[in-house]
């Protein structure tokens, strides 16, 4: 039986004609740079997350680099990011000659330990980054008491979380300062190449934000400030504006096939609970656990992921894959010990959370048209192979 990882074929089918109708629609206007289609997205984001601007960008990578232009930060800054994340998060703040200060993740959620953030700061830090990682949110108050304590903004990386709630019920990239998100083909909301947004709740930062988007012109030609050519295409919005309100069932479904692995997990024997942090015999194999799920939220977890950890992780990925079993690794290497990062000061520091999350996890297929007998399969797979 074939398991793929992500199968957007299966999402296009379902909602092919609507689809195919928007490409003709942009074909039709030949409007393709932001445009009424970008405008509407940006109105039904805002609107969706209950944000007061929504601004469409050109990809997740740009949502977090028009960011940090916009709070201005400088060659010589400091800002503090999980070790752990996709290397976006970190790589947008070398860009601008800036410098990222790494913090290890929490060991149950994978994302950043507030309790580390504080002993990082310098009178050269200027922000933080908090990641909501695989589809759940950061915990947010701390952090954001740290920094009205110390003066900092908050850059809010939701690229896999969009929709996510915190445990107060507030949207993920609405209690920071900005919110970014992607829409790469593999995240819950995708579009058909690369896209992305960047929200606020300060209606001025916003304008700058929009301003920035086009080269930092206006009116056109005009220029007060430097921005980017961060525009979102038209196409990407009109993909998205028909997926949007999809998005809620589709993270239900995930969310049911996430229970699923828990209950299959537990009865082969495999683990005992979600969130366990130690193996041991009743413990093979290492369950995510959504901490907020308890708060009747809509949103807690949207498993833009479903990450497991299991001991010999290389040898299990080669046997799910040997059964035509779609798994990824997310991700074996954390920024302290990427190549590139190697003469900053926070490389040299420990990080065994970050480093047991690098060695041990893997993402299984969670995405909402995976069947029951695809994730049985899947689980008696990772059983036969853990006897």
């Amino acid at each position: 039986m074939k398991v793929p990882l992500l199968d957007l074929k299966a999402q296009y089918s379902s909602l092919k004609d609507e689809l195919n109708a928007a490409l003709l629609n942009t074909a039709e206007t030949q409007y393709f740079i932001l445009g009424p289609e970008v405008q509407k997205l940006e109105e039904e984001i805002s609107k969706f997350l209950g944000a007061k601007k929504a601004i469409g960008v050109s990809s997740g990578t740009d949502a977090l680099l028009i960011a940090l232009m916009s709070i201005d930060i400088k060659p010589g800054d400091e800002v503090i990011v999980p070790t752990y994340s996709f290397f976006a998060t970190a790589g947008v703040v070398s860009r601008l000659n800036a410098t990222p200060v790494f913090v290890d993740i929490d060991p149950v959620t994978f994302n950043i330990d507030p309790a580390k953030i504080e002993e990082k700061i310098t009178d050269k830090t200027k922000a933080i980054i908090p990641v909501h990682l695989y589809g759940q949110s950061a915990d947010m108050d701390p952090i954001m008491e740290i920094a009205e304590k110390h003066d900092l903004k908050v850059i809010e990386d939701g690229a896999q979380a969009i929709s996510v709630q915190y445990k107060d019920g507030r949207s993920v990239g609405t209690i920071g300062n900005i919110g970014c998100y992607s829409f790469f083909p593999s995240k819950n909301l995708g579009c058909f190449g690369d896209g992305g947004m960047v929200v606020t709740m300060d209606e001025e930062l916003g304008e700058k934000l929009r301003i920035m988007r086009v080269h930092g012109g206006k009116p056109k030609y005009y220029h007060k400030m430097i921005g980017g050519n961060f525009r979102l295409d038209a196409i990407q919005a009109g993909v998205l504006n028909v997926k949007l309100p999809h998005l809620d069932s589709w993270s239900e479904k995930r969310r049911e096939n996430a229970a699923l692995y828990t209950k299959l997990f537990i009865e082969a024997g495999l683990a005992q609970e979600e969130g366990k942090l130690e193996f041991d015999d009743q413990n093979k194999v290492l369950l995510p656990k959504p901490i907020y799920k308890d708060n009747d939220l809509k949103n807690y977890h949207i498993y833009n992921q479903y990450v497991i950890r299991v001991d010999e992780r290389d040898q299990l990925m080669a046997q799910l894959r040997a059964n035509e079993i779609g798994c990824e690794i997310y991700y074996p290497v954390s920024f302290h010990k990427q190549e590139c990062f190697q003469n900053l000061a926070s490389s040299k520091d420990s990080y065994p959370n970050a480093d047991f999350a690098a060695d041990h996890s893997l993402a299984l297929p969670i995405y909402p048209e995976l069947t029951t007998e695809q994730i049985e399969f899947v689980v008696e797979t990772i059983k036969e192979f853990l006897k």
